[in-house]
């Protein structure tokens, strides 16, 4: 059997703690975010901003140009609101994609160093193939949307120049988030760090309370409680 069981069914117990503590960097980012276009009076649900990523992007994803559809589509941060890339939820850094290249994006957006570009999108976009190991996951995935070479390097770095002019209008946002991005990067690995460690703590102590209601029932699988090799009473039978 070339499927393991085991490895899956372990992946949410080892995944918990890094879902809530990139949670809490997600909202550190977004007040951050909040103060931001406060500053340059502008957010991502401004009508003028809502506007300029129609004109640019029209209802197609911004990196393959597919059209996007209601339950296909998700919400793109350029430079990810993540603690490797610090991007913030304002003008010039959101847009939309389809969910298969947002998904796909994450190689490149969670990399703590990035080879063929200075940013997650950029990386994302430099994938032609002619770069990358011949196993690369990303590059393996333009090639399933241009499978001719030529056509793939010409629609990405056409894709790279849409997404760079688009930016360039927004450059007061753009601008403050690359000023913040190395005390943001700081914050945030403290932020993760400080999170992780108050959940391991706080759940082992209430842990510890849950199971001390066990203890107090004797009648609650004595022989597992007292550290002994037994096994749980067996249930009774219902009379036939």
């Amino acid at each position: 059997m070339s499927f393991d069981v085991s490895k899956h069914l372990g992946g949410a117990t080892s995944r918990a703690k890094s879902d809530v503590a990139n949670k809490l960097v997600g909202m550190f980012l977004h007040e951050v975010s909040r103060k931001i276009t406060a500053k340059i009076g502008m957010g991502v649900r401004d009508a003028r901003y809502v506007q300029s990523v129609t004109e640019s992007f029209g209802a197609e994803c911004l990196y393959c140009g597919k059209g996007l559809e209601l339950d296909r589509a998700a919400v793109e941060h350029l430079d990810g609101m993540n603690r490797f890339r610090a991007g913030l939820h304002i003008p010039g850094n959101v847009a939309l994609s389809c969910v298969r290249c947002n998904r796909e994006k994450r190689r490149d957006d969670q990399a703590i160093l990035l080879h063929l570009a200075p940013s997650g999108w950029e990386s994302f976009l430099s994938h032609d193939g002619t770069r990358c190991q011949p196993k690369c996951m990303n590059c393996s995935y333009w090639m399933t949307i241009w499978a001719n070479e030529t056509e793939r390097i010409d629609r990405l770095s056409a894709r790279r120049q849409r997404i760079l002019n688009f930016r360039q209008g927004h450059s007061e946002g753009i601008r403050l988030n690359e000023i913040l991005r190395s005390g943001l990067i700081s914050h945030l690995d403290e932020v993760y760090r400080d999170c992780q460690a108050f959940a391991t703590e706080s759940i082992r102590r209430r842990t510890e309370e849950t199971l001390a209601i066990l203890e107090a029932e004797p009648s609650c699988f004595p022989a597992m409680l007292k550290g002994g090799q037994g096994t749980p009473p067996a249930s009774k039978s219902s009379p036939v």
